[in-house]
């Protein structure tokens, strides 16, 4: 939050107004706070001290481009830590890589069968 204010306090200086939203929480995301600030501002710029694959602002970025794409008149931006490896277990990556089934499922809802 510390970046975000400064951020809004420099652009401020310039004219330039960014309403800051704080989420505290991702679970449960506070989906219609961001959905009704991009209404309002037509952009969005997510600042987040996570790595960019597989993060909240990735989750954030998806939800508008699907849910509030034409109140959007930028690309979306996400300004997040360095994409840098790290260590990790084998089981936990195949927990969280695709399956088979989640696969199909998801082609499936794509081509608009629910079977």
């Amino acid at each position: 939050m510390k970046v975000a204010l400064g951020a809004a306090q420099e652009l401020e200086k310039e004219g330039i107004s960014a309403e800051v939203i704080d989420l505290r929480t991702i679970r449960p995301l506070d989906w219609h706070t961001i959905l009704e600030s991009v209404k309002k501002t037509n952009r969005l710029v997510i600042v987040e001290e996570q790595w960019p694959y597989a993060s909240v602002s990735s989750e954030i970025s998806y939800r508008i481009q699907k849910e509030g794409f034409d109140y959007l008149d930028a690309p979306i931006r996400r300004i997040t830590a360095a994409d840098a490896p790290l260590h990790y277990a084998p089981n936990l990556v195949a927990a969280a890589l695709p399956d088979v089934a989640r696969t199909v499922k998801l082609v499936k809802e794509v081509m608009y069968q629910t079977k």
